[in-house]
């Protein structure tokens, strides 16, 4: 295995901060993921799960260990299905899942990595009679929760900025067209989602549009849909509604769109998903802590609506989400939150016309 640059005197032990870079750093040989979010404290910078993450890699020198930073890797987290930190992925040397640990339980991550490496050497895990390994997760829900990463998904060649094939160009450019904001999965970085999906969606050829967990077709169908008017039909059951706008007309300036957005209620969440069905794990905690002394708030799927999400970012100079802001005023994101419900002081700033639950 070659050398990799890392931290001390480790060659195994790597931090990386973009989905290409983590890509590179994983060609080829089996490695283990550390994915971590600069506010999770046991994650950070010398917490806990890092210092544990980096004993383990100098115990187990011939395994490549990953730092990687989750938001910062949305395409390899999707892929992975990460969404809490933090989350220890191990991959296998064809790109596959072997294995993964969710939440900071270093016992587990110790036990499963020894496992892991065991089954790299092909050597004999004890207790497995000389069987590989069960995975944690299937495939099957792999791919399935792949389907639900966003309300719109696509499964295409390339990615929606350097598509790989005329009919993934073809696609992106509908959605484009419609102003959907969408995700997308590289089909060609990984085999055993590009067979599943096919098997999954019975549909043999590549891209695939999902719209709310719903298989919606391929290019000719989403062509056709297109020229009836029932794509933007479709498209509209998750597209977010702007006649919070309307009255500042078509071109109101994304800075009007934000305060206005900001001022929807006294209480208001800029969240990935829905209070009812939370996208990533943080947002789930963030309505979890706001449910817990019963506040009635707003909120906004950032997800569905990309002019919003970079926006909102640059505005509150804030990088990541949820957002929550009270009586205009941005508080912070979740490790502020947290820290001021545990202080007894997130309740205190709840307007008292604000107590009962989410709109």
């Amino acid at each position: 295995m070659a050398a990799m640059a890392g931290m001390g005197s480790m060659s195994n032990f790597v931090a990386v901060a973009s989905t290409g870079e983590l890509l590179e750093r994983c060609k080829g040989c089996p490695a283990v993921v550390f994915f971590w979010a600069p506010w999770h404290e046991p994650s950070k910078a010398g917490g806990q799960m890092e210092q544990v993450f980096m004993a383990l890699a100098e115990q187990h020198q011939d395994i490549v260990c990953i730092k990687a930073e989750a938001e910062a890797c949305p395409e390899v987290a999707a892929k992975y299905a990460v969404r809490v930190v933090p989350t220890f992925c191990f991959i296998k040397a064809d790109g596959g899942l072997a294995d993964r640990v969710e939440g900071a339980n270093p016992p587990l991550v110790a036990e499963r990595m020894a496992s892991f490496v065991a089954l790299a050497r092909g050597e004999t895990v004890a207790g497995s009679e000389g069987a590989p390994a069960q995975p944690t997760q299937t495939l099957r829900q792999r791919v399935e929760g792949l389907i639900n990463n966003a309300p719109i998904m696509l499964f295409m060649k390339g990615s929606a900025l350097e598509p790989r094939c005329k009919f993934s160009r073809k696609m992106v450019d509908i959605l484009n067209k419609e102003g959907a904001s969408f995700s997308s999965f590289d089909v060609l970085t990984d085999e055993e989602v590009r067979a599943e999906v096919k098997l999954y969606a019975s549909w043999p050829t590549y891209p695939q549009l999902y719209i709310k967990g719903e298989f919606i077709g391929g290019i000719d169908i989403v062509e056709e849909l297109q020229k009836e008017g029932e794509l933007k039909s479709l498209l509209g059951k998750v597209v977010p509604d702007h006649s919070d706008f309307h009255q500042q007309g078509a071109a109101a300036p994304l800075e009007d769109r934000l305060k206005a957005l900001i001022a929807r209620a006294p209480v208001m969440l800029f969240m990935k998903g829905s209070p009812q069905e939370p996208q990533c794990g943080f947002s789930r905690q963030i309505v979890l802590l706001l449910e817990e002394i019963n506040a009635s708030f707003s909120s906004f799927d950032i997800l569905q609506d990309q002019e919003v999400r970079q926006g909102l970012k640059k505005f509150s100079e804030w990088p990541t989400y949820p957002q929550l802001y009270i009586d205009g005023e941005l508080i912070g994101g979740l490790d502020i939150v947290r820290e001021m419900h545990e202080a007894g002081e997130l309740k205190e700033l709840i307007p008292a016309s604000s107590i009962g639950g989410a709109k």
